[in-house]
C-alpha cells in the first residue's frame, strides 16, 4: 500500500508542478502529461492535485502569498460593493484562498442582462479587457453565461460571470475540489477579512 500512496504523491507533484508553471492548463493533461513522466499508469484524483498545487505554491510564494490574497479579497469586495444589486458570489481561488501568483479574482452575479453589468463596470472605470458568451455541459446539464474580463485597481486580473436570475442560490458542484461551490457573499466575505483574512475553505 505505501507504494500506491508513494506514486499517488509523485504523479500529483508532477501534476502540481506542471500547472503552477503553465506547462498544462487543465488537470487531466497535467495528470496524463505527469504518469506519462513518471511511466506510471495511475492517475490522482482532482482534489488530491489541487492540494498539492497548494502545497507547492506556498513552498515557493511563502509569506507573500498569504498578503497577496488579502489584497486580492479586498479587491473582491470593492468590486462585489460595486455590484451589490446584481447578488454578487466569490468564487474561485480568492474564495478558496489557494490563489497562487496569476490567479484572477472570480465574482459571479446575476441580471437579466450583461449589458447592465458591462455599463456599470464602465461608469465606474474599471478597465475591460473582453467579454463573451459561453456555453458550458456539465453532468449533462448546458450552461450559459457571459464572461467579463476586467483589471481592478490594483492591477488584478478579474473575471466576472454573469448568470441568469433564475440561478440565484443554485447549487453548484466543484469539478476540482469535489464540493459544493458556496462561495462567499458580501457580509460574508466583510466578516473574513475582520476575523481570518487568510483562512482557506477546502473539503
Amino acid at each position: 500500500m505505501g507504494n500506491i500512496n508513494d506514486v499517488q504523491s509523485r504523479v500529483s507533484r508532477e501534476a502540481a508542478v506542471l500547472l503552477y508553471y503553465g506547462a498544462e492548463k487543465e488537470y487531466r493533461q497535467a495528470k496524463l502529461k505527469a504518469a506519462q513522466t513518471l511511466c506510471v499508469h495511475f492517475l490522482p484524483s482532482n482534489l488530491e492535485v489541487a492540494l498539492e498545487l497548494d502545497r507547492f505554491a506556498e513552498e515557493k510564494e511563502g509569506s507573500t502569498r498569504k498578503q497577496r490574497l488579502i489584497l486580492m479579497r479586498q479587491e473582491a469586495l470593492k468590486i462585489m460593493k460595486l455590484l451589490d444589486v446584481f447578488f454578487p458570489l466569490l468564487i474561485g481561488s480568492v474564495w478558496r484562498g489557494t490563489a497562487r501568483i496569476g490567479s484572477d479574482i472570480d465574482i459571479a452575479v446575476y441580471a437579466d442582462s450583461p449589458k447592465q453589468i458591462l455599463e456599470l463596470l464602465k461608469i465606474s472605470n474599471i478597465t475591460i479587457h473582453r467579454s463573451c458568451w459561453d456555453r458550458v455541459n456539465k453532468h449533462g446539464v448546458t450552461f450559459l453565461s457571459y464572461h467579463i474580463y476586467a483589471e481592478t485597481d490594483a492591477q488584478f486580473s478579474l473575471e466576472i460571470t454573469v448568470r441568469s436570475l433564475d440561478e440565484v442560490g443554485k447549487k453548484r458542484k466543484c469539478d476540482i475540489f469535489g464540493d459544493e461551490i458556496k462561495g462567499l457573499k458580501i457580509f460574508e466575505l466583510e466578516k473574513l477579512l475582520k476575523e481570518d483574512a487568510t483562512k482557506q475553505f477546502l473539503p
